[in-house]
């Protein structure tokens, strides 16, 4: 396969419709033939049907260590939004390229994948790995995976970078994210006889009033000159679904709520303090009515959040590839916290900007994008040391 000039590569990388709901095997198949071509072999790791794939490979030195740039494959849905342009054709104008996943985050990888026959020509006596996961933006389900293989079936880095959108800032932490359902079974009546029904939509009102109180504790919590915005843990009910008919008890209320926990936030402090609530204050009082009548809740996925390491191997290199002398945090998750937890230092550091992401007319400068080659040019000069 021909040479690919960074360009020439986000073009080709967002042309993939690699909306989280669909394969991205097609993608996974043009980074593994690319670096086929170049020498390079990729390793793969999907997931249960086969559907899905990570990406793992090394370039350099058959040696211990070295850095790894993470990044995801998968981008967010457009369905619904009013894009000017095909979401999934670059589009240059203004000294911007357009198209989904262009910010967030394929022109990190692009500039990963252009970069390696520069990479081999270096005779770099460090490794560079390069980690390409699935389902990063519905709950990064597909890092983990690949996660378990390092050390054993795939080496393990020294260090990580995810080059997700920061502009090019060194981001040392982010919250993170913890999703649920909870689901409330009660029991149908007639409207007009209250006291033979269990409404699961009115209990299910009480337990999320109880999830508002807490949210407003972590609110009284907040502790001054955190850098996060906000800077506490926040709880969120997003969707509530539930009953038949206005004239009809309610039997059935299902509701998904998440948390975004402050690193060093204690998580089975909420869940516990919501199950004592629910099996004190409100399962007595429904299975008076019902002896049948129950709450659940499931998590949906959890990503740990990513802790401030001080001076990390991570971290200092970053600040000498950016020229930085302080980081900074973010608000969103990354697979970030899945390597810290891994027992590798990891910062957050790419070109775009979180700003345009997940919105239509999504666009990465060309700015930005220089300001990303210079950074891994950087990084392949490191390599290259003793």
């Amino acid at each position: 396969m021909a040479d690919l000039a960074p360009r020439a590569m986000i073009e080709r990388l967002v042309g993939f419709d690699t909306v989280s709901s669909k394969s991205n095997l097609a993608l996974i198949e043009f980074a593994a033939n690319h670096l086929d071509g170049l020498g390079i072999k990729a390793s793969l790791v999907h997931d249960a049907g086969h559907t899905k794939a990570n990406l793992f490979a090394t370039i350099g030195p058959d040696a211990p260590g070295g850095a790894c740039l993470s990044g995801h494959t998968d981008v967010v849905p457009v369905a619904g939004q009013p894009w000017d342009t095909d979401p999934f054709k670059i589009v240059e104008k203004d000294g911007k390229l357009y198209g989904r996943g262009s910010s967030d985050m394929k022109s990190f990888l692009a500039i990963a994948l252009a970069l390696v026959p520069e990479m081999k020509a270096a005779r770099m006596k460090r490794p560079i790995h390069l980690a390409l996961s699935f389902d990063e933006e519905v709950g990064c389900l597909g890092a983990p995976l690949m996660i378990k293989e390092l050390g054993k079936t795939l080496p393990k880095p020294s260090l990580v970078v995810i080059g997700e959108p920061t502009l090019m800032k060194v981001v040392n932490a982010h919250k993170g994210s913890f999703a649920y359902c909870t689901t409330v079974t009660g029991l149908e009546a007639h409207s007009s006889a209250t006291h033979k029904g269990v409404s699961a939509i009115q209990y299910a009102a009480e337990i999320i009033h109880f999830i508002n109180a807490m949210a407003d504790e972590f609110k009284l919590r907040a502790k001054p000159g955190v850098e996060f915005e906000p800077p506490y843990t926040t709880l969120s009910v997003g969707i509530i679904e539930g009953g038949t008919a206005i004239n009809i008890i309610s039997r059935e209320c299902r509701f998904h709520w998440d948390v975004r926990l402050m690193p060093g936030g204690s998580l089975d402090e909420i869940e516990g303090r919501l199950r004592e609530f629910i099996a004190k204050d409100i399962l007595p009082k429904m299975r008076a009515v019902e002896p049948n009548a129950s709450v659940s809740t499931e998590k949906l996925f959890g990503v740990p959040g990513l802790a401030p390491e001080p001076n990390s191997p991570a971290e200092q290199l970053c600040f000498r590839l950016t020229g930085a002398n302080s980081t900074t945090v973010i608000a969103f998750g990354t697979e970030g916290g899945q390597f810290q937890e891994a027992g590798i230092p990891t910062v957050v550091c790419g070109p775009g900007s979180i700003q345009v992401a997940h919105k239509p007319n999504e666009y990465i400068s060309l700015e930005q994008v220089e300001a990303g080659i210079g950074f891994q040019r950087r990084l392949i000069q490191w390599a290259t040391e003793a």
